[in-house]
């Protein structure tokens, strides 16, 4: 089976800090007010490499640090484009710097998104974006972030023209409900007026930078995923009709497969992977084979190989049309066939063939938020 190539994680906790964490990593070292801005050599998003040479002739630099996956980071995203849009004429660089390492991210942590921190899917989300500023992938070293001491994504870093740290912090004072004070603002228009700096330094609130020496905290994640008890169990026209009704406050994915079909097969990690994503948020999903019941082990082995610890099901209609009438009547028959079908029943995505896994995950994320202020919870 295909393993998942990005091993990520359960549900980031917020967190909310002012002083260096208790236990750093090798080589972490938090930047102090006057300190120079150590110097990186790092890929962008967009195939350069970029230093801080490259931002010489602007009068302020923003490194603000940041990622895909992060519930805080996608809520400040706009206000990040928009930080750029504003200031780029008047003298300030800005730069974003992905921290993580995306192989010490849990896949569970990657609820509220349908990217990783990798550099390919940073790419993806730049472009999605259309990012203005450079996006830099820090994950293969993290030597940068370890020397500015990065705590938390996101996190602002000011310097001024010598290169100098000047604010460091949040970017304003709330992700999700109304902002009182816009500190990372208030900084800049201070240092372009020729000012000082209201409040140097803020606490930062984010998810915690993901170091590499997790990574086998991540592993074990992984094994203990692969080791759930997997199931499939019949399931008839009643209860599928019930089912379909998803009278639940869940977004329900279904996906028609079978042992037969090999596309059908060779999709199932990629639903694995979507159920360990999202299955702590307001979603479920749930897999119905069309095998002959005398093809049940079959398919049940299947299921055990790819670790598919959903919500499983072989139905037992014996009339395929009246089959595809209950779960969609759309549906023209070949499988696989998907269906995201949102609380009351209503077909929001649907896929004959295999689907795209980005396009899916993008389609869940898009109903069920990207950011705490959609944590409606199970």
């Amino acid at each position: 089976m295909r393993r998942n190539t990005w091993l990520c994680a359960a549900l980031t906790l917020v967190i909310f800090v002012s002083a260096t964490p208790a236990a750093d990593p090798a080589g972490f070292k938090a930047l102090e007010i006057g300190d120079a801005a150590p110097d990186f050599k790092l890929p962008g998003v967009d195939g350069k490499e970029y230093s801080l040479a490259d931002f010489a002739r602007s009068k302020l630099l923003a490194i603000i640090f940041t990622c895909n996956h992060c519930p805080t980071a996608q809520a400040y995203e706009d206000r990040i484009v928009q930080l750029h849009a504003d200031y780029k004429d008047k003298g300030l660089a800005l730069v974003a710097i992905s921290p993580n390492d995306p192989l010490a991210v849990r896949l569970d942590e990657l609820g509220y998104t349908e990217y990783s921190d990798s550099l390919d899917e940073m790419k993806k989300r730049a472009q999605d974006r259309d990012f203005k500023f450079p996006y830099l992938y820090d994950g293969e070293t993290q030597k940068t972030s370890l020397a500015y001491g990065v705590l938390a994504t996101p996190q602002v870093y000011l310097f001024d023209q010598q290169r100098k740290l000047r604010y460091i912090g949040r970017i304003d004072d709330s992700d999700v409900k109304t902002v009182t004070n816009h500190d990372a603002r208030n900084a800049i228009d201070a240092l372009l007026a020729g000012q000082s700096v209201p409040a140097e330094r803020t606490r930062v609130f984010g998810c915690s930078t993901k170091w590499s020496d997790k990574r086998a905290d991540a592993v074990k994640w992984l094994e203990k995923a692969d080791a759930e008890a997997v199931e499939l169990k019949p399931i008839d026209e009643t209860d599928l009709a019930r089912l379909m009704r998803n009278e639940t406050d869940k977004l329900l994915v279904v996906n028609i497969w079978a042992s037969w079909c090999g596309p059908c097969v060779a999709e199932l990690p990629d639903f694995v992977t979507m159920n360990r994503m999202y299955r702590k948020r307001n979603f479920q999903l749930v897999t119905i084979s069309i095998d002959e019941p005398e093809q049940k082990d079959a398919a049940l082995k299947i299921l055990r190989e790819n670790h598919a610890s959903t919500t499983n099901y072989i139905s037992s209609l014996a009339n395929r049309d009246r089959l595809a009438d209950i779960i969609d009547k759309d549906w023209a028959g070949p499988i696989p066939h998907t269906v995201l079908i949102a609380p009351g029943g209503k077909i929001i995505y649907r896929q004959t063939n295999a689907i795209e896994p980005i396009e899916v995950r993008k389609a869940i994320v898009e109903f069920i938020g990207r950011t705490y202020a959609n944590r409606a919870e199970k």
